[in-house]
C-alpha cells in the first residue's frame, strides 16, 4: 500500500489520504476489507534484504535472529526454519480480462484476452506502449473452472487465448452462448518460478 498524500497532524502522527492498496503486485495478498485495527509494517531504508541466491530458492534454511550486537549464540537468539520461494520473483498477475460478451466467433469459438504486467520498475512509464517482459519468454496458462474443479487448461505465448467450441462442448454439452458465464484463471509463467499470482474472472458471456 502506498499514500498519495501524507499529512503531519500531531507529533509521530500522520494522516494518510489518497491510499493506493495492492502496489507491486501485492492485491492478492490485501484485506478485501482489512480489519480496523490491522497493523501496518512501513518499509524503509532499515529493510534489508536477505542474501538469497536463485539456486536457494525451494531449500529449507535455519536462521538464529536476534540483536546484531549480540553473538548468535547469546539466549536472545530465537531458531526459525523459512524455505524462500521467491515471491518476489514470479510474475504479477495479468489485468484488463476483456468481456468475450461482444460476439464469439462465427465458428463459435470464444478469444479470451488480457493485458499482461511486469514487475521491471520501468513498466510504471506511462509513455511506453507496452510493458517490458522481464521472463525468459511470454507464457501463459489458463484455466477454465466449474467451481472450484479445473475443467481445462489451456495455453497461450501471447495475450489471448482460443476456447474452442469443441472444447466448449466436451466440458459442457454445447457451446457457451449469449447469458452463460464462465469462470477462468490466468497465470504468467517464470522459467523460475513457474506460475505467477493468478488473475481470477467470471466472463459474462
Amino acid at each position: 500500500m502506498q499514500a498519495g498524500v501524507a499529512e503531519l497532524i500531531a507529533p509521530g502522527r500522520y494522516q494518510l489520504t489518497r491510499l493506493l492498496r495492492g502496489q507491486r503486485g501485492t492485491e492478492g495478498a490485501i484485506g478485501n476489507p482489512s480489519s480496523a485495527g490491522a497493523r501496518v509494517v512501513v518499509l524503509d531504508d532499515a529493510l534489508a534484504s536477505l542474501p538469497i541466491a536463485e539456486a536457494d530458492l525451494g531449500l529449507p534454511w535455519n536462521w538464529r535472529i536476534g540483536p546484531a550486537s549480540r553473538s548468535v549464540s547469546d539466549e536472545t537468539y530465537v531458531a526459525a526454519s523459512f524455505m524462500p520461494v521467491g515471491v518476489g520473483l514470479r510474475p504479477f498477475s495479468v489485468a484488463h480480462v476483456e468481456q468475450p460478451w461482444r460476439k464469439p466467433h462465427a465458428s463459435g469459438d470464444l478469444t479470451i484476452r488480457w493485458t499482461r504486467r511486469s514487475r521491471a520498475l520501468s513498466a510504471d512509464s506511462w509513455g511506453a506502449v507496452e510493458v517490458p517482459l522481464i521472463e525468459e519468454v511470454e507464457a501463459y496458462e489458463i484455466e477454465i473452472l466449474d467451481g472450484v474443479f479445473v475443467k481445462r487448461a489451456l495455453s497461450a505465448t501471447t495475450t489471448s487465448a482460443t476456447y474452442t467450441a469443441a472444447q466448449q462442448t466436451a466440458d459442457w454439452g454445447a457451446p457457451l452462448g449469449p447469458g452463460d458465464t464462465l469462470d477462468i484463471r490466468i497465470f504468467q509463467l517464470s522459467a523460475l518460478i513457474g506460475r505467477g499470482a493468478a488473475k481470477t474472472v467470471t466472463l459474462q458471456l
